[in-house]
């Protein structure tokens, strides 16, 4: 299909990403089936959070997409999924006004979770907003240099899931707008539970720079995969997936979790057969479905993840 074929509609969803909204969703699901095993599951503060990430989350991709075209990262010779400001297909104003109106939502909704929440809830929301503009924006981009994946890795992952335990936690056990940190807030299960979650989501990005490593040198976007070639992503690739399903195993034998914990481990043939695909390919023909199926295997992992916390 041609872009003079693509309606407006249809532009708008391709620019909001939709197939990278299981990584905002599944540390949110993640993150409230601790809450359940603890005894703090808060169904209000869980539901802000899970619109808060989405929102976070799209607005990212509208900020991507505005960013890399106004900075030629995108070219006609891409081989990921067509971009709707470098495509012609909407006017860069408005990716760009899409992108605030969209983090000004997060920001708006984001007042209850710190009212439930306090000062470290505001924290935190400012700076997911700030990082998901500085991304690809700003005077120091932090996904042209490298940076992208500790990015990824901390805020879709770690702040996430531990987030998400922690306006739940603070809703049951503390006031309104607290100043610190209450006790039983943040716990060691919630930091562990965020791990795999953390990594699987890294790996959508390293999938994404793999595809684009050639584009990317081109352009001056030096992530990871440009920096130190095809091996240490790839290397990447499986270290995040040895950590995602290591941690089940940890909770099972040190955390006195039973063994539900380990549902996890039915989603690895999947994870095997998208690992062959990265390790062995470069072009987007064939690494644009196991970007998806990276994204399709965040989320089956997530939701196993849960079902097996709660249950153990």
């Amino acid at each position: 299909m041609s872009t003079q074929d693509i309606s407006r509609t249809k532009a708008w969803v391709m620019a909001s990403r939709p197939q990278t909204l299981p990584a905002a969703a599944a540390p949110v699901l993640v993150g409230t089936a601790v809450a359940v095993s603890a005894d703090k599951f808060a169904a209000l503060p869980a539901f802000a959070a899970l619109v808060g990430a989405l929102l976070i989350q799209i607005g990212t991709n509208f900020a991507n997409d505005y960013y890399d075209a106004v900075q030629g990262a995108d070219t006609e010779a891409r081989e990921g999924f067509t971009r709707v400001t470098a495509g012609g297909l909407i006017p860069p104003s408005a990716v760009k006004r899409a992108m605030y109106l969209t983090f000004a939502a997060a920001i708006l909704l984001g007042t209850y979770l710190v009212y439930v929440g306090g000062v470290p809830i505001l924290v935190i929301g400012l700076l997911s907003v700030a990082s998901g503009i500085a991304y690809t924006g700003g005077p120091y981009p932090l996904g042209y240099h490298g940076l992208g994946d500790l990015f990824v890795f901390v805020f879709f992952g770690l702040v996430a899931v531990v987030g998400t335990f922690y306006v739940q936690a603070a809703h049951i056990v503390a006031e309104p707008f607290t100043v610190g940190i209450p006790e039983g807030t943040i716990t060691l299960v919630a930091v562990l539970a965020s791990l795999p979650i953390a990594a699987l989501s890294t790996n959508i990005l390293v999938v994404n720079n793999i595809r684009d490593k050639e584009e990317d040198a081109t352009t001056g976007k030096r992530t990871l995969a440009v920096r130190f070639g095809y091996g240490v992503a790839r290397g990447e690739y499986l270290a995040m997936l040895a950590l995602a399903y290591a941690v089940p195993f940890y909770l099972w034998t040190r955390a006195g979790f039973e063994w539900f914990v380990l549902l996890p481990l039915l989603s690895m043939p999947v994870a095997a057969r998208i690992a062959q695909t990265v390790v062995t390919e470069t072009k987007g023909a064939k690494l644009n479905p196991a970007l998806e199926d990276t994204g399709k295997l965040l989320a089956l992992y997530a939701v196993l993840f849960s079902v097996g916390v709660v249950l153990a």
